[in-house]
């Protein structure tokens, strides 16, 4: 009886034990990372009798979790992945939005401007049409800088997303420390301590959704946990921490530091995965080269419109005054260079030269004892650095084509170990600004203007001269001041300078002016369509000019070339002007002779930004939709494994209920067996 007795209490003692598994199983059942526990049995060691071994009962081995390392570890990564591609996704579809909305966007307020210049053209002596153009100029400006400002908001909305993640990262790590530390001590007597190991796995989960990591187990139980190419978060119990800071090259563009100990790792670039990951991949892949894209637009648009007013005159006869503001304007120049921290005192500044060639990328400017080096970001290489004059750098890439900017390094001078972050595009278009408030002052006339001579006995016929291009003698690569070349251009033309065709069928040219096709050397075909460009210097610039001459001029026909003093109704210039929103001026690539080899309008460029834009919104949405069901076949797949199922922990409550019976009625009989027994002997 004492070995039924015995028996049945380890059934009863087993039954009741399995009923508590099975309760916890069930409330646990909505617990996130609660894996289902179940128990192992075994039999007891027999007692040997004279007819064998006799069974003594039941025992409880092991309390097991249901779980799988790989499923647990795949889980992780889709995790990881699906966060990356949803913290991108949920800034690219803002950023789509902005560009390509019909309110939002640059293209309508381009395609007023043009529209409005076509029309003044159409009448220049028109003022109210003039006044049109000034405002949709100020309308594009303002577009610009609001289109800038939600780009801005965006970066600062990343710099305080980055922050928060970090935090989050930081929680969890303390969480996981203390979790390895707890799970090492209970795991010291050799068994599992189960609910632990799913708290920390959901820890390890959750941080995975806000950066990438790599789990190695250790043979205390304990995880130690790696991020970015193998910074190693926690150790043990040992738990580092993350920090969002400043960034050292830009302090709009925050960075994050891993701190160990007293030591300090710019981690940003190394960091991929998780909430954390998509924010910098989205600010790296798009928000700067938008940012950047947008600037060079900006940029190209102010120069362009002001250096065609400066070719022209205004209703009073004065050349043209500039349409937007200056974008070299001391303020804005020093904005463009962002000196690195443990920097000396030195203050370079960066001044735009040729907008129409610059990239959408910024630079790294490095000083060592051999002095500057220069290096474009976006592909890594490194620049031609050439001093001239002495304390202003040009910039050209290894086929020594210009960057479109100069680093002018003044007062104190860069020292050794010095760092730069160059940025010649970021803030165009935030400092984009309609200066002109005056309708006439619009240069839509010409300056110059051509006229057959009255006692012409001749066919010969000139058309109005374009004017190609004004450049610094001394320097073709400088800007142009405009307003000083077409003073020049007016004193040298005078009272008019004249094209005289002669006996021999040559046409005289005035004194320094040269013709392509030579003109005095038998190169007018007459009855034809003659294409003449005209060159001249004076006042220290060089002028071009292009016109055609047809038909059959007579010996002693002249024609005058004139400064076009009363131009009123002259509109040669505003169609220039027009002709921008065509002419290929942004992203300029130039041959050894400065011909265009490619490049792209303004409405074209802008087109080329929003289609990327798109491009990569439609992807991060395909991948979105990827990634999500990866997450939910890898949630599926630990689920199946590791999940509460109800309905199983139902019949396994009735059977153990059973169980339980069973094992109290063998009590029961026991104790009937020993009443029996005692009874017999009284």
């Amino acid at each position: 009886m004492a070995d039924l007795l015995s028996i049945g209490l380890s059934g009863l003692s087993a039954s009741k034990t399995q009923l508590s598994i099975t309760g916890h199983n069930i409330t646990n059942v909505n617990t996130p990372g609660y894996s289902r526990q179940d128990a192992s049995q075994a039999t007891r060691s027999p007692q040997f009798s004279g007819a064998g071994y006799i069974g003594s009962g039941t025992s409880l081995v092991d309390v097991r979790r249901s779980y799988s390392e790989f499923l647990t570890s795949q889980l992780r990564s889709s995790t990881s992945l699906n966060s990356d591609v949803k913290a991108y996704k949920s800034q690219i579809d803002q950023l789509d939005s902005l560009l390509a909305g019909t309110t939002t966007g640059i293209t309508p307020s381009l395609q007023k401007f043009f529209s409005a210049l076509q029309t003044a053209a159409e009448d220049p002596a028109n003022i109210p049409a003039r006044q049109l153009v000034l405002a949709e100029a100020e309308g594009l400006a303002r577009r610009f800088n609001t289109v800038y400002d939600r780009l801005s908001e965006q970066n600062s909305f990343t710099n305080k997303q980055m922050s928060a993640v970090t935090d989050q990262v930081n929680r969890l790590a303390g969480s996981i420390g203390s979790l390895n530390e707890a799970i090492a001590i209970a795991a010291a007597n050799g068994k599992q301590p189960n609910d632990l190991l799913d708290a920390r796995d959901e820890a390890v989960r959750q941080l995975s959704g806000y950066i990438g990591v790599t789990v190695v187990p250790q043979d205390d139980s304990s995880f130690n946990v790696f991020i970015g190419s193998g910074q190693p978060l926690v150790v043990g119990s040992t738990v580092a921490k993350l920090e969002v800071v400043p960034g050292q090259g830009d302090p709009n563009r925050h960075e994050v530091q891993f701190i160990s100990g007293g030591s300090r790792q710019g981690i940003t670039s190394q960091i991929t995965g998780g909430e954390l990951g998509g924010l910098i991949r989205y600010r790296e892949e798009v928000l700067d080269s938008t940012m950047n894209s947008l600037g060079r637009l900006s940029l190209a648009v102010s120069d362009q419109v002001n250096t065609q007013l400066g070719q022209g005159l205004d209703l009073k006869g004065q050349v043209g005054s500039a349409l937007f503001g200056n974008y070299n304007e001391p303020a804005l120049a020093k904005l463009r260079v962002n000196a690195f921290a443990g920097n000396s005192n030195a203050q370079p500044v960066l001044n735009i030269t040729d907008p129409s060639v610059l990239t959408t990328s910024d630079y790294l400017m490095e000083y060592d004892a051999s002095g500057p080096k220069v290096r474009r970001l976006s592909d890594n290489q490194l620049m031609t650095v050439t001093e001239s004059p002495a304390g202003t750098l040009s910039i050209a890439d290894k086929d020594g084509v210009d960057q479109g900017f100069q680093v002018v390094l003044g007062s104190p001078a860069p020292v050794a170990d010095d760092k730069f972050s160059l940025q010649p595009t970021r803030r165009g278009a935030a400092d984009i600004t309609a200066v002109l408030d005056q309708a006439d002052q619009l240069a839509f006339a010409a300056p110059v203007r051509a006229e057959a001579g009255l006692q012409n006995s001749g066919t010969g016929k000139i058309t109005q001269p374009d004017l190609v291009s004004v450049l610094d003698a001394s320097n073709p690569e400088l800007a142009v001041d405009a307003k000083q070349a077409m003073e020049a251009l007016q004193t040298y033309l005078g009272n008019g300078r004249l094209l005289e065709f002669g006996a021999a069928g040559n046409f005289s040219l005035p004194a320094g002016v040269t013709s392509v096709p030579d003109l005095a050397a038998g190169g007018f075909k007459s009855g034809q369509t003659n294409s003449v460009k005209l060159a001249f210097e004076t006042g220290g610039y060089k002028y071009e000019l292009s016109v055609q001459l047809s038909g059959t001029p007579n010996a002693g026909d002249d024609f005058t070339l004139d400064f076009n003093q009363s131009g009123v109704s002259d509109n040669r210039n505003a169609l220039k002007l027009v002709d921008l929103q065509s002419k290929q001026t942004v992203g300029v690539s130039l041959d050894a002779d400065g011909n265009v080899i490619s490049g792209v309008s303004f409405t074209d460029g802008y087109g080329e930004l929003v289609e990327r834009v798109g491009t990569l919104t439609a992807q991060a949405r395909m991948d979105s939709e990827a990634t999500g069901s990866i997450l939910k076949q890898a949630t599926d797949n630990r689920d199946s494994l590791s999940a509460v199922n109800l309905d199983e922990e139902a019949a396994n409550l009735i059977k153990f209920e059973q169980y339980y019976n069973a094992s109290a009625q063998i009590i029961q009989v026991a104790r009937s067996l020993f009443d029996t027994l005692i009874s017999s002997f009284r």
